[in-house]
This record gives structure tokens, C-alpha cells and sequence, in this order.
């Protein structure tokens, strides 16, 4: 789990720092986009009259694939627990064009930000939700106990009350109807008027109706027993019957650039219209009964229209937008026509969502002003300046991110906290191996990557994946069997993995 941290307290110099923990290198974009961060937290305590004037600094970032573009983006989202979605440029068309309409991504936003808010609110009301989840177990184990102690005027008939407004448990209540007839009705049972009939076909008197004190006690203690097991998780092998909620219905998402994209059409409503949406029942350990049932009581419990009011606030003033691959609509200083035109029509389409404009949403209007937007290529076959000026004008801050090298690869194994040779170790671990590196042998896995980017493609940090991979894939492949033994990765181990492929040209542009 991930911990949180209060990005508002945070300056620059500490959310570098921070970031400096994931991601080796890049000083340049770093330092951007803290200042970008802090700049959201100041623009906050302005009067509330200035706020809506400072718009945020968008950022374009520069460089070839690999080199932590999309990573600083994620991880700036997780320090500041803003919405955050990332987005491919090419998977947009401009209006007119079957494909995914620009104005998806705020709708996608918006989508992040309910679930963000909607878990929040289900955290906060998580203890009253599992005491009811208990509850509903307890009447399960113990069918009747609950309803005697609920509402000990309802014990004779075995419900908690159908009596409403000022009628009686046997009075006149909605429409005139015996609210006590039709309690005893439902149960099975024959009324006349006050009293019962016995088998001896006399009367008996509503006095003998009443609850047994005594018995209602012992329900009590054994109830409370019961829920003690419950609670030392003595009673979770046990099977119980529960009646769950029938999973979501899918929605249908339609691709069109005439914007029907926009009517969310959700089977979940037409099926409710039909009578869908029914409950199942299912059979299931105590253990899993008890958090299916918390799950679905803290939905029950989360108003849904406050969240989305809150999430619609947090989606408008912090949300991020990281746009990867906007080199690729970029119009390459061609100017004949042909798909060129496509690539502006797109710049055109979310120009108005980078300056500012209101997209219509499920959760309702959605204001772009305040969104941070993102944006990223390598810009290897085109140059920022291809791109429309109005749009180049809305990403006043540019930042080129540097070529990883040798140096920056052996960082890289061997610094940030998810280091993939960590990631390895303890992969093998879950199998009984232990798995070590040697210095040597990471500054030779560092030289590789190096060496094998400088004479092929440059893919920057994803190098290292495939190197680590064809490096350990004999010990991955037989770790079950090695349970208890040490595998050391020294120079050695290295050169005689690495070294045939990386001699062979034709082999590494292939395999590496």
C-alpha cells in the first residue's frame, strides 16, 4: 500500500526528493513539475477572486521512450492523490472521423476521480458498515434472535415492524388496512381479532402472545455468544446462504466524432426498467460472506451524488492529464495534405480542452481550466514547433529529458526503492531461492544496456527488462526445483549469459 503523503505541506525541494526515490536522473523535469505541483497548492490559498485567474503551466516533456516521461507523471499523481490518466495522442480522431473523441479523457477523469472519492467515503464509514455485515451474519447463524431485540413489540409475529404513523401493531394503518392481520397473514398465521385459536378450537388470550422474558434473554446471551466466535473468526469454515447484488451490467461505449460518445448509454438502466438488477443468492464461507457483505454495505452507505459533486471538484482543481505520444500528431512541417490533416484536425480538438472549456459529463459539467495537462514524445521524426501555435502556446513549460547512460543504468539497478533487481529477488524468494548481485556484474549488466541502446534502437530503461530476462530465465524457469539454494549473479554469470548475443549484431537487434 502505498503511503500517503500531504503534498500541500510539501516544497519543491521535498517533492524532488521524493521522486528522487522512483525515478534516477531527469533533475530538469523533476524540478518542472514540483514547481507545477506547489504552484496548485499556492493557487489554492489565493482570494477566491484571483484563483480563477491563474491557469496552471502545462508542461511538455521531451525525449526518447524510456527515459521516465510517463513514470514522473505517475508519480507525481500518487504524491499529490490527484486524478490522474494517461492518454495516447493516436488514439484520437478529430470530429468527423470514426475513432475516440478528445472530450473521452475528461470523461475518463472524471471516472477516476468517483472511484478515488467513492473508496474514500467507503473507508469512512467501513466500522459502521462491518457492524452490519455482523449483524446480517448473526441473523444468519442464529435465524429470529435479531428481531426480538430490535423491536420486542414485533417478537409474536417474527418481524420488525410493518406498523407505520400513528397505528397500532393491530390498528388501522395505509388505506385502512389491519396492519397486525396482515403481519400474522404473512407469517402463516390465523388471526381473530385480538386472540388466537388453539387446536382445541378455544380462544386464546392476546396476554399469552406476549414474548417470554426469559426466553428472550437466553436469545440475547446466545446472540452475543455467538457474535464473539464470530469476531475470534471461529465460525469462518462455516457455510452460510447470503443474497448478493448481480454484477454491473457492462456499458456500451460507442466510438464517434460526433459526439454520442457522450450518452454513457448504461445497459444498468434499461435493465432496471425491465426488472433486472435482482440479487442471487449465494453460498459462501462465513469468511468471504463477511466481506462481500461490508463491501456491499459501504456502498450501500456512500451517497452516490455527493460523490460525485466531491469528485467533480477534485477532478476540475487538481486533476492531471498526462497526453503521451503528441509527437505523433504533430504535421512534421509537411504541408500536402493527406494524414497530416487528420493530425491537425486532432491538435485543433484538444486545443479547447487544454485552454479551457466545459465537457458534458454523467456526473455533470466538467471545467477544463484548472486541469494540469502533460504532455510527452520523443520528437525524434518531428519538432515541437510542427505542433499548431496555438497549442504550443498553451505548454508554456518544455523540458528535455537526457539519454540514459552507463551510469545512469547501474543507478537504476541498484537506487530507487522498486529496483528491478529487487523486483527479481523477490519473485525467487516466493520460491525458496535467494538470489544475489554482485557489483561487478550489475556495472556489466549497466555496460550492456548501454552498449546494446548505442548500436540499436534506443529504448532507454526498458533495455534493462530485456536484458534482466535473457539473464535470468534459466534460473526462473527451474526456481521450483531449487527451493533452498543461493543463485549468485556474479561477472562471470554475466559474460557467459550476455556476451554471445551481444557479439552477434544481427541477434541483439532482435533478442535485445
Amino acid at each position: 500500500m502505498s503511503i500517503s503523503l500531504d503534498i500541500d505541506s510539501m516544497s519543491p525541494r521535498q517533492i524532488v526528493a521524493e521522486l528522487d526515490k522512483y525515478i534516477v536522473g531527469q533533475d530538469k523535469a523533476k524540478k518542472s513539475v514540483a514547481i507545477a505541483l506547489r504552484n496548485r497548492v499556492r493557487r489554492k490559498r489565493l482570494p477566491a477572486e484571483l484563483q480563477d485567474e491563474v491557469a496552471p503551466k502545462n508542461i511538455i516533456m521531451i525525449g526518447p521512450t524510456g527515459v521516465g516521461k510517463t513514470e514522473i507523471a505517475r508519480r507525481i499523481s500518487k504524491l499529490s492523490g490527484a486524478p490522474f490518466i494517461k492518454v495516447e495522442a493516436t488514439k484520437f480522431t478529430e470530429v468527423g472521423y470514426v475513432g475516440r473523441d478528445v472530450e473521452s479523457m475528461v470523461r475518463d477523469l472524471m471516472h477516476v476521480a468517483v472511484n478515488m472519492v467513492r473508496q474514500e467515503l467507503q473507508e469512512e464509514v467501513r466500522e459502521q458498515a462491518q457492524n452490519r455485515a455482523e449483524e446480517s451474519l448473526l441473523d444468519l447463524l442464529l435465524p429470529g434472535s435479531k428481531t426480538e431485540q430490535a423491536n420486542p413489540k414485533a417478537a409474536g409475529t417474527g418481524m420488525p415492524g410493518l406498523v407505520s404513523g400513528s397505528a397500532g401493531p393491530s390498528g388501522p394503518g395505509f388505506l385502512g388496512i389491519d396492519l397486525g392481520q396482515l403481519q400474522a397473514a404473512i407469517m402463516g398465521q390465523k388471526t381473530a381479532s385480538s386472540s388466537e385459536t388453539n387446536q382445541s378450537g378455544d380462544a386464546k388470550p392476546a396476554e399469552e402472545l406476549k414474548p417470554d422474558p426469559v426466553q428472550l434473554e437466553a436469545d440475547a446471551k446466545a446472540r452475543e455468544r455467538m457474535r464473539a466466535k464470530l469476531r475470534q473468526g471461529v465460525l469462518d469454515d462455516r457455510e452460510v446462504e447470503i443474497q448478493v447484488s448481480s454484477q454491473n451490467p457492462a456499458s456500451i461505449e460507442v466510438f464517434s466524432g460526433s459526439g454520442i460518445e457522450g450518452f454513457d448509454f448504461n445497459l444498468g438502466n434499461l435493465q432496471g426498467l425491465l426488472g433486472g438488477n435482482k440479487k442471487k443468492r449465494k453460498r459462501l464461507k462465513v469468511g468471504a460472506a463477511r466481506d462481500v457483505l461490508i463491501a456491499e454495505e459501504m456502498a450501500k452507505l456512500v451517497d452516490s451524488d455527493q460523490a460525485g459533486e466531491i469528485a467533480r471538484e477534485r477532478a476540475q482543481q487538481m486533476g492531471i492529464i498526462f497526453i503521451d505520444e503528441i509527437d505523433k500528431i504533430a504535421s512534421r512541417g509537411n504541408k500536402g495534405g493527406g494524414p497530416d490533416v487528420s493530425r491537425e484536425g486532432v491538435q485543433r480538438d484538444i486545443l479547447p480542452i487544454v485552454e479551457g472549456c466545459q465537457v458534458n459529463t454523467k456526473y455533470g459539467l466538467v471545467d477544463t481550466r484548472h486541469i494540469l495537462f502533460i504532455a510527452a514524445g520523443a520528437f525524434h521524426m518531428s519538432k515541437p514547433s510542427d505542433l499548431i501555435p496555438e497549442l504550443q502556446g498553451r505548454f508554456p513549460i518544455r523540458v528535455e529529458l537526457e539519454s540514459l547512460g552507463e551510469a545512469d543504468f547501474f543507478r537504476i539497478l541498484t537506487q530507487p526503492a522498486n529496483a528491478i533487481t529487487v523486483q527479481y529477488q523477490e519473485l525467487l524468494k516466493t520460491e525458496g531461492v535467494e538470489l544475489v548481485f554482485e557489483e561487478p556484474a550489475l556495472r556489466l549488466l549497466a555496460s550492456i544496456a548501454a552498449e546494446v541502446n548505442q548500436k540499436t534502437e534506443n529504448i532507454g530503461a526498458r533495455r534493462l527488462s530485456t536484458i534482466m530476462e535473457l539473464l535470468l530465465e534459466e534460473v526462473s524457469f527451474h526456481a521450483s526445483e531449487m527451493q533452498g539454494q543461493k543463485v549468485t549473479v556474479s561477472e562471470a554469470y554475466v559474460r557467459e549469459r550476455l556476451d554471445t548475443v551481444v557479439k552477434d549484431q544481427d541477434l541483439s537487434r532482435y533478442i535485445l
